[in-house]
């Protein structure tokens, strides 16, 4: 393979991870939660990872998304090795190359909706750039609540401030972890079209963990895991398709 095939391969992943084991316990109580993982995930794209309870999707990750460590293999986000960072880079490079979505919102109740937007710029001392700023905000809609904290919010309204907090750094990667897990079904849907519009229009990489096939279904990619293995992989997913591979994943 040449370099400049390589090099444009590596360009085109948003992260990846080697080989990747993540191990709890020793002897017999020891637990795999990954074992041996090796997937990419691709730059401008919408990934979701699916599997059972206890399959390791969560684990996965907050691996590759630096939240935890590995205990053998190698995690990257964009072509940088995770294991090479001292805590304080570590630190930077979340801060500043990749997105968190959880269920619990994890705003700041003492700052507005705007505020919170903009806390990891803020934290960072930049200013971030308006132009990009001013256009996630208008593709959430929450002009009228910006000044609005967030216990004066519904639950979906917070749940956009955090997804708008989370595009406002222009991140490498941003991470959902069940990020409508707490909304009622319209909030939830709300929030899915607004991911699906932040990759699709504002060419933003996004990997999801989630349990609901509707949720998946937003997804150009799904990956399977079961039992700390990949199961498998999905393209042009449709809830009913989802559930089927679901089902015999079980088997």
């Amino acid at each position: 393979m040449s370099s400049t095939v390589a090099n444009a391969m590596i360009t085109s992943v948003a992260a990846r991870a080697e080989s990747a084991s993540k191990i709890y316990g020793s002897g017999d109580n020891e637990v795999r939660a990954l074992d041996d993982v090796s997937v990419t995930f691709e730059r401008g794209k919408y990934s979701a990872i699916m599997g059972p309870s206890g399959s390791g999707k969560s684990t996965l990750m907050h691996c590759i998304a630096g939240l935890d460590s590995l205990t053998s293999g190698q995690v990257f986000i964009g072509d940088t090795d995770l294991s090479s960072l001292n805590d304080k880079a570590l630190t930077k490079l979340r801060r500043e190359q990749v997105g968190f979505i959880f269920q619990s919102f994890n705003l700041i109740p003492t700052l507005n909706a705007y505020e919170n937007i903009v806390l990891p710029l803020s934290l960072g001392g930049k200013p971030g750039d308006e132009a990009w700023i001013k256009q996630v905000i208008d593709t959430i809609s929450l002009h009228d609540r910006l000044d609005h904290r967030p216990s004066e919010l519904s639950g979906g309204q917070q749940q956009r401030v955090a997804v708008a907090r989370a595009l406002a750094s222009q991140p490498e990667i941003i991470f959902a972890d069940e990020p409508t897990g707490n909304l009622d079904s319209k909030s939830g849907t709300e929030i899915l079209k607004f991911l699906r519009r932040a990759v699709t229009n504002l060419g933003q990489t996004i990997v999801m963990v989630t349990h609901d096939p509707v949720s998946a279904s937003y997804a150009d990619r799904i990956v399977f895991l079961a039992d700390g293995r990949i199961a498998g992989e999905m393209t042009q997913p449709t809830p009913e398709k989802v559930l089927d591979y679901l089902k015999h994943l079980g088997e």
